[in-house]
Parts: C-alpha cells; structure tokens; sequence
C-alpha cells in the first residue's frame, strides 16, 4: 500500500466518524516475486526477500465493518483486509472497557 493511500483512507475513515487508525511500516512477502535491484554500480542484480508494506490497524464496533472495509477498498488498489474478532479492550486511564473504548 503506497503512503498516499494511508492518508485518502484516514480521510475516509473520518468521513464515516471512525476515531483511530493506526498506521506503520512493515517488512513483508507475498506470493508474487520481488522487483530486482541492481546493486554495486549495476554490476550485481539483488532479489530482496522482502519489500517495504504499510499495515493499518483500525478497530470498530461490528455495525461499521462494511463501511470500513468499502472505505479502504475505495481508497487503496493494493493490499488485504483481515477482519478480527476483538475479545476484550480496556481504556488504561478510565474504567471504560469493550466498545465504550473505541
């Protein structure tokens, strides 16, 4: 996922009253192979095992998963989406916990 989509799909997310996105670099692999990279002046082709990935984390209430997951469909032409079940969550600095932390 490009960097540029991390910010269409915050914009979004926002759109839709979706608080918190979580957004990091990652090192991944999938099934296709990696691009080659001609190292040492071109002398040397380099396959890297892995390639730079942007992961986004977002946690919402059941009712707006399909709203989110159109979102992120919408706004990125690249990636997967893993939908999770969320057990328990709890708010450190109050007493709230499960939904009333999102």
């Amino acid at each position: 996922m490009p960097e540029n989509d991390i910010k269409a799909i915050s914009d979004a997310l926002k759109k839709i009253q979706v608080g918190g996105i979580t957004a990091y670099k990652g090192w991944g692999r999938g099934k296709t192979i990696a691009h080659e990279i001609h190292a040492s002046k071109g002398t040397e082709i380099f396959t890297p095992e892995f390639s730079e990935r942007y992961i986004i984390e977002v946690i919402v209430a059941n009712e707006k998963k399909n709203q989110v997951i159109e979102a992120i469909r919408s706004n990125s032409k690249f990636g997967k989406i893993f939908v999770s079940d969320i057990v328990e969550a709890f708010d450190i600095q109050t007493d709230k916990k499960d939904e009333q932390t999102i």
